[in-house]
């Protein structure tokens, strides 16, 4: 072992991928055990490990001897891996920002139920299988929850309503940031698990499709109290650099609601960080991050707020993740809410919270919403304009992982996590969601009806707004979580995929697909620059233009429901059509203008959320003529798109 500054090193050569290897830390003269967790018995994980043993079956422990352990403890080790893999000259697509749709999905949740129809249920190869679909669907990116190393056994309690086991499912936990999920491959052992993550990447980029990856810097899994929880590496090897302690106490502080928040800005952090976003770029070819409550990582040293992060800086300017796209979740769990600030350097784009509480309050029924909504639709440039950005670095959605499906969205007002052991403590209280008029399960037609038709209301003005759209995967199959709106611990059928029940909506599915390829055959709904309500020398038609009642009069008033968009053609970054898009969330119908579209040409209805399937969406070519009018009557709780022809 030599030293170098303060850097300890050590080179061993000849090693094989059966080899196995930890470290132990300690300091003399002992510095006690307020800011520091030396303990020469502990056998540390290297941070830097590119992966690790004992984790290669799902809710399983083992110990040295490959025997499975029944007590809690660190009793993996690092292993040293073989970079050597075959791409077969497959490359990434490098789709541009504005024209992906976003698909986020859990490895194993995706695959493992068995109407997955699957060789290899819950893996990295299950996934493989399921290429075809998201071809046919649309899908241009997968945005994988954890696939890091993270103890599914952490959560020592059961489901008081159903006695089971609860684990840690989503996996934002993180032990190792280099490590792929062993108990994720089908043989995860002696580093095989790395080979198998390259395989998903391999095959998904031949089918055109990018991955991005889910990543959490906030905090790892080594939890915050001591010594009742578990020391894998960080907290044994320097507790006082990698996390952010009070200066006092020696306590952690708490910016990720899970405590032991990293010290993201720290040097040492910092060159961690970077170094392991370089890797899952540089040698497992990932296409983008998106970075769970990333405001944590513009946090200090001791917690305040920076103006210019250097962490997000360096990321930001980073050559070697220059074509890699970067997505924030622009808040922590300490109240600091950055969406449309969070500090971009023209490269980060963001989760749009904004986007999902105004669009689900306005399909809701609540009133009032209509020009907040018209500027989610065109982009969001409140947001994001004066920082140099584009509508495309607004990700828009209106359901993800943490929270309702979008079928609970509109079946329940309140959310039922008495499952997850927590007393229904955990979970967001504020879901701007609406049942359409009774709680949960119903048999009742009408309410079953009204639902499907808001289900189609919010996934119409996700795929036609400007910006990036991201789905939930199985909301294109009308899945449940039986209204729990934190599933984090329910590794069951409340958050596999029923392949089945997706069977049972092919309408909807349907929907999703035709809603997917409408868009990405419309240049006219991916700009590159935000709308500014004009036209040029070369043509005096406004880009947009909004209408009410009267043309160019949109009602943006406190009671108001209703409102048109409408965009031409010549405006988009390639020749296209005009659009006519009509949005009505009021309970009675309302007339709305409706503009000429361009000379010679007429309008054609598209979509229609009214209608029922399969009417509600025509495919390309099939659309409806429109007689010549000056007024629409759009029906309540609807969603109406035009096209010229």
């Amino acid at each position: 072992m030599h030293r170098t500054g303060d850097i300890w090193h050590l080179e061993v050569a000849g090693l094989t991928t059966d080899v196995r290897y930890a470290w132990r830390a300690d300091r003399w003269p002992a510095p006690g055990d307020r800011f520091h967790r030396f303990d020469p018995d502990n056998l540390l994980l290297d941070p830097y490990a590119r992966a690790l043993s004992g984790g290669s079956d799902w809710g399983v422990r083992y110990t040295r001897r490959g025997e499975p352990a029944h007590r809690r403890g660190n009793r993996r080790r690092s292993l040293w891996v073989d970079d050597d893999f075959d791409w077969e000259g497959t490359l990434p697509p490098k789709i541009p920002l504005p024209d992906k749709v976003i698909y986020e999905l859990h490895v194993r949740g995706f695959t493992v139920h068995p109407s997955a129809g699957v060789e290899h249920p819950g893996t990295y190869l299950g996934l493989i299988e399921k290429i075809p679909y998201l071809k046919e669907l649309g899908i241009t990116t997968v945005e994988l929850l954890p696939v890091y190393e993270f103890d599914e056994l952490e959560i020592e309690r059961s489901s008081p309503e159903t006695g089971e086991r609860l684990r840690n499912y989503w996996g934002y936990s993180p032990i190792a940031f280099f490590a792929p999920k062993a108990a994720y491959a089908v043989a995860g052992r002696n580093g095989r698990q790395v080979q198998e993550f390259k395989t998903l990447v391999r095959e998904l980029h031949r089918a055109g499709i990018e991955v991005f990856l889910d990543v959490v810097f906030n905090h790892t899994g080594e939890h915050a109290g001591w010594p009742e929880d578990p020391v894998y590496s960080f907290r044994g090897l320097d507790n006082s650099i990698y996390y952010m302690l009070d200066p006092e106490t020696g306590q952690p502080r708490n910016y990720s609601g899970c405590g032991n928040t990293l010290n993201c800005n720290h040097p040492v952090v910092r060159n961690l960080i970077l170094d392991a976003l370089r890797y899952w770029v540089a040698e497992m070819r990932v296409d983008g991050f998106r970075f769970d409550l990333a405001s944590v990582l513009g946090r200090g040293q001791d917690g305040e707020v920076l103006a210019n992060p250097p962490l997000l800086e360096q990321i930001a300017a980073d050559p070697v993740l220059a074509d890699t796209t970067l997505i924030a979740e622009a808040w922590d769990a300490a109240g600091l809410y950055q969406v449309g600030t969070f500090p971009a350097w023209g490269r980060w784009a963001e989760w749009n919270g904004r986007y999902r509480d105004e669009v689900r309050r306005f399909v809701a029924g609540e009133p009032g919403l209509t020009s907040r909504v018209a500027t989610r639709l065109a982009g969001s440039a409140d947001l994001y304009q004066s920082s140099g950005r584009a509508p495309s670095h607004s990700i828009n959605f209106v359901t993800c992982h943490d929270g309702f499906t979008l079928a609970d969205l509109v079946a329940y007002e309140e959310k039922r996590n008495e499952t997850n052991g927590e007393e229904n403590r955990d979970g967001n209280d504020l879901n701007y969601s609406w049942n359409c008029g009774v709680e949960g399960p119903t048999s009742d037609p009408e309410v079953l009806a009204l639902r499907r038709r808001q289900v189609r209301n919010l996934l119409a003005i996700l795929l036609l707004s400007q910006g990036t759209p991201m789905l939930l995967a199985g909301d294109e199959g009308g899945r449940t979580q039986r209204g729990n709106n934190n599933a984090y611990c329910q590794d069951n059928e409340i958050s596999w995929l029923d392949w089945d029940l997706a069977a049972r909506h092919p309408d909807l599915h349907r929907y999703v697909r035709l809603l997917i390829a409408f868009r990405r055959a419309h240049p006219i709904l991916r700009r590159r620059r935000f709308l500014r309500g004009a036209g040029t020398a070369g043509s005096p038609r406004p880009d947009v233009s909004w209408h009410g009642k009267r043309p160019f009069a949109p009602d943006w008033g406190p009671a108001a429901h209703a409102f048109a968009m409408h965009l031409a053609g010549e405006h988009a970054p390639a020749p296209d059509c005009d659009l006519y898009l009509a949005l009505n969330m009021g309970a009675e119908a309302a007339p709305l203008a409706l503009p000429p579209p361009a000379p010679g040409q007429n309008w054609c209805r598209v979509l229609d959320t009214a209608r029922e399937s399969p009417d509600e969406i025509r495919e390309e070519g099939m659309e409806e003529p429109v007689p010549f009018a000056t007024t629409l009557t759009v029906a309540p709780r609807s969603v109406l798109l035009l096209r010229s022809r």
